[in-house]
């Protein structure tokens, strides 16, 4: 078919336009890695953009001599997976048992579940809550509280209702109760609305640190996210006495490569960088689990 010069217009301004927000997007990011891999003193006089001037791993070198950081990463992953998987399981159970037609008051337990979508208890009544079960200072505290989410289950009834009726009548003659269809039949054929909805869980779970800095008070339970807030606020505020031991301080006063905003760059690039990869394994799954999970025909 023909194209138009009308049509050829359009194509040009909107392959500008992607191009402009592709590049607004990814330059913050690349200008910060450029930076984490730029000697600090170097950086500091401006000007570098898009390739390190005087490449150094003193920053990397300087951000892996901190145990706490290590410690911390080791925590983020063990609550990223742990955390995505244990509530892909819990609200796709949920959502299985809420998306079967049967279900006596079915309406009202929706309503309920959608209220706590707009309304909760607050921060104060939740942190005494979480105290009064003992979860205080623990690792589950940065779980359980998150185990289900609503939006995730709302997701997976759709996708579960959407489903042929056959799928569970099969099931059904061949002897499967509600526990061996949910895991024999639905969940092998629910890869792509699971991978989608395991990628964003994994993403809030790896960003996620206000439970954890409200919650948690032993250092060695606290996520990669909180460290690299605690760096941040000390560099900002000029007190590194408080948060950054005295082997710091004395590295980077002998370090002449390493500053403030290099360390800030080189931090940020190791909390960011592992989840990102995580992306290009899952995209294929992103239009057609998103469409199948949320819309019903």
């Amino acid at each position: 078919m023909k194209r138009s010069l009308e049509d050829n217009i359009i194509d040009i301004v909107v392959y500008t336009i992607l191009l402009l927000l592709a590049v607004v997007t990814l330059y913050p990011f690349w200008n910060s890695l450029v930076i984490s891999f730029n000697a600090g003193n170097d950086t500091a006089t401006g000007g570098v953009t898009l390739w390190p001037r005087e490449f150094t791993l003193q920053n990397y070198k300087y951000v892996f001599k901190d145990a706490r950081l290590i410690n911390a990463l080791w925590v983020t992953v063990a609550r990223t997976v742990t955390g995505t998987v244990l509530s892909i399981l819990f609200t796709s159970m949920f959502a299985y048992g809420m998306s079967r037609r049967g279900l006596v008051g079915k309406k009202f337990y929706m309503i309920l579940c959608v209220i706590t979508m707009y309304f909760s208890g607050g921060l104060i009544p939740s942190y005494l809550l979480i105290k009064d079960i003992h979860l205080m200072d623990t690792f589950w505290v940065m779980i359980i509280p998150g185990l289900i989410s609503v939006w995730n289950m709302i997701i997976f009834r759709t996708f579960f209702l959407g489903l042929p009726d056959g799928l569970e009548e099969s099931a059904r003659i061949d002897g499967c109760n509600h526990m061996n269809t949910f895991f024999r039949i639905v969940l092998p054929v629910s890869g792509p609305v699971i991978a989608t909805l395991s990628l964003f869980t994994a993403v809030g779970h790896w960003n996620a640190w206000f439970d954890a800095s409200i919650y948690i008070s032993n250092q060695k339970l606290l996520p990669l996210q909180v460290i690299l807030n605690q760096t941040i606020q000390s560099i900002l505020s000029f007190e590194a006495s408080t948060t950054i031991s005295a082997t710091k301080q004395e590295f980077l006063q002998n370090a002449q490569s390493v500053t403030h905003k290099s360390i800030v760059m080189a931090t940020t690039m190791v909390a960011t960088i592992p989840i990102v990869m995580v992306y290009p394994f899952v995209q294929k799954y992103f239009v057609k689990g998103v469409l199948v999970g949320s819309l019903k025909e």
